[in-house]
């Protein structure tokens, strides 16, 4: 999936409750990179959450063919 990179930016409109908006205008946020981080991480949590449902089947049967086999090449290993 492509990367979010922090060249172009569009103006949004949103709506945040105004105590919340006051507190964060009082300890001198910047309400833009807040959004932005906040946004940035829960596209990021979304993307592995659906990366994971995905490719379950795969991670599944990888995961029972070592318990089966054992780990490939652990033949070699030295520890």
């Amino acid at each position: 999936m492509p990367r979010i990179t922090s060249g172009s930016r569009q103006a949004a409109n949103v709506t945040l409750p105004v105590r919340l908006l006051k507190e964060a205008k009082q300890l001198g946020i910047n309400l833009s990179r807040a959004c932005e981080n906040g946004l940035a991480q829960e596209v990021s949590r979304l993307r592995r959450q659906q990366w994971l449902q995905h490719n379950a089947p795969a991670i599944k049967d990888w995961n029972e063919k070592v318990d089966k086999e054992g780990l490939p090449l652990d033949e070699y290993r030295q520890f």
